[in-house]
């Protein structure tokens, strides 16, 4: 692709120009497929997995940054991202079985609500604000590293580091057991 097109791309990104959609799609949607289905392997998954990215770089356009990223890698990055989060989806609902003659839907118990969990986002005020936004934003508010380190604008090493030392700190309240209890939970 040349790097005219590429730039112009990019500049109707940034108008938020409805053109710009058409023209990623006709000079990058076989390639970004291409990348959906080798994670995928499902043609209908991937068709999803594209339009899902197209959607998220639309809406997601004004956080591109070229001297971070090549257009292309950017692109790869969220769709390969999509794919990922969309295998995952799928593989969790295919686990989920319902079992009509076994049910604990009113046999939940003391352990089925793990009272000691429920003071975490209290007890997170007590640890720096830079470990603390990171830790609700994958636990809480069901981020990925990645999509964490995007909307945050932290990079991904930065994300991991914040979420080791935020572990670390909240063993320092709950303890070891608890905080492996803890990452169970919510993950």
């Amino acid at each position: 692709m040349s790097t005219l097109l590429e730039k112009h791309i990019v500049e109707l990104l940034q108008d938020r120009d409805e053109k710009a959609i058409s023209l990623l799609y006709d000079n990058y949607g076989d390639t970004l497929y291409g990348v959906a289905y080798k994670v995928v392997k499902d043609e209908n998954l991937a068709q999803d997995v594209v339009q899902e990215s197209f959607i998220k770089i639309w809406k997601k356009s004004d956080s591109y940054d070229a001297t971070k990223a090549k257009l292309f890698t950017w692109l790869f990055r969220i769709t390969r991202n999509t794919a990922i989060d969309k295998l995952r989806s799928v593989n969790t609902k295919a686990d989920k079985e319902i079992q009509i003659d076994v049910s604990d839907v009113y046999n939940l118990g003391e352990r089925g609500i793990m009272p000691e969990l429920m003071d975490v986002k209290e007890n997170l005020d007590k640890i720096e604000s830079k470990y603390k936004i990171v830790l609700e934003a994958l636990f809480f508010e069901g981020m990925t590293q990645q999509e964490a380190s995007d909307e945050l604008d932290i990079p991904l090493g930065t994300i991991k580091s914040r979420l080791k030392i935020g572990l670390r700190e909240l063993r320092k309240i709950y303890g070891t057991s608890m905080v492996l209890a803890i990452a169970i939970s919510v993950l």
